[in-house]
């Protein structure tokens, strides 16, 4: 951090300073001259969306002065959209992972001698995730696209989107769990209410202290919430990558494993576009937000308001399959403790 705070203050000053972009709230900058790679994001509280639109204008009304202070009083946090190349690597697949459309892009491959998986360069401890994600088309029975965050060691911590593949014209499956200190059997799953093959969709993460809320273009599907007062354990701790596959699961995926993968509708490809992640990094055993500078912008101690509650209970009414809360049969010793909450 403190090479990082002199790097700016040798650089704030020079023309070489280039802005590359403006999104939400955010300013972006790269500072060429640094002794090492270095992409910035300013987050302004004060700007509003309507504020892209005087790109220029605001530019030469904002001191480099200030700016510096603005990046010293808040968090310093990733803000990344879109460069796969620089943001991600696959690991493995032989070739099946490909990063196409300069970086803008991102393909999984499934077939019947492997699948593929990518993995992001950074770990993140908290933020708010969003890829959009176009799923296998037609026949894709049998398939599993998983997309995650997770931690290393044997008590790990787990955030899951998994998508079971179906039959052509059968709804796919959205399988969701969460593991904290190596712990799952969380499962909740829901029938998605729109064709997941047809076009892109955005599937959301937001992780925080106070809970985990899992977002399908915006509607949120699952709420997770810190109930560590009760004994639940939280995901607090453990710094966690973003990590997806594409893989064959036919042993259980669809229908309980009854229909296996066709094989000769094979090779299977699930699609990545425009990543977006507002999240503290962890990097060399620290934190890029600290508890002293939390980050400012609303995620980091966003809830649900009523609209998302009852956004919410719809789709919990309407397209939830299954919910481990309501499995009596199997925990007959009783719920887990986060089911009377949760």
């Amino acid at each position: 951090m403190q090479q990082l705070a002199s790097c700016f203050q040798l650089c704030s000053n020079s023309p070489s300073l280039k802005r590359q972009e403006t999104f939400q709230n955010h300013l972006s900058y790269s500072l060429p001259f640094c002794p090492f790679p270095l992409h910035i994001v300013l987050y302004i509280p004060s700007m509003h969306a309507q504020l892209r639109h005087q790109k220029s204008s605001l530019l030469k009304e904002t001191k480099m002065g200030s700016l510096s202070l603005i990046v010293l009083l808040g968090s310093l946090m990733v803000v990344s959209a879109g460069n796969f190349n620089r943001d991600f690597e696959i690991t493995w697949g032989d070739g099946r992972g490909k990063i196409l459309n300069n970086d803008e892009l991102l393909t999984l491959s499934l077939d019947y001698y492997s699948g593929s998986g990518f993995q992001s360069r950074n770990e993140y401890l908290f933020g708010k995730i969003d890829m959009q994600i176009k799923l296998v088309v037609g026949n894709s029975a049998g398939t599993v696209t998983a997309y995650y965050l997770r931690s290393k060691g044997a008590a790990w911590d787990e955030i899951d989107f998994e998508f079971l593949g179906n039959l052509s014209g059968e709804p796919y499956t959205v399988h969701t769990n969460v593991y904290s200190q190596g712990k799952g059997d969380r499962e909740q799953q829901f029938h998605l209410w729109f064709d997941p093959t047809h076009d892109f969709h955005t599937y959301s993460v937001l992780w925080n202290p106070r809970r985990i809320i899992f977002s399908v273009d915006g509607t949120p599907i699952r709420e997770f919430k810190n109930l560590e007062s009760i004994g639940v354990p939280f995901l607090k701790n453990q710094p966690m990558r973003i990590q997806s596959s594409l893989w064959n699961a036919d042993d259980w995926a669809t229908r309980g494993g009854l229909i296996k993968t066709d094989w000769s509708q094979a090779p299977f490809t699930a699609s990545y576009r425009n990543f977006n992640a507002e999240a503290c990094v962890w990097s060399y055993g620290k934190s890029s937000c600290s508890s002293s500078s939390p980050p400012r912008s609303n995620w980091f101690t966003q809830a649900l308001d009523s609209a998302g509650h009852q956004k919410l209970k719809w789709v919990q009414n309407n397209h939830m399959i299954y919910n481990y809360c309501a499995d009596t049969k199997r925990f007959p010793q009783g719920l887990p403790k986060e089911c009377s909450v949760n």
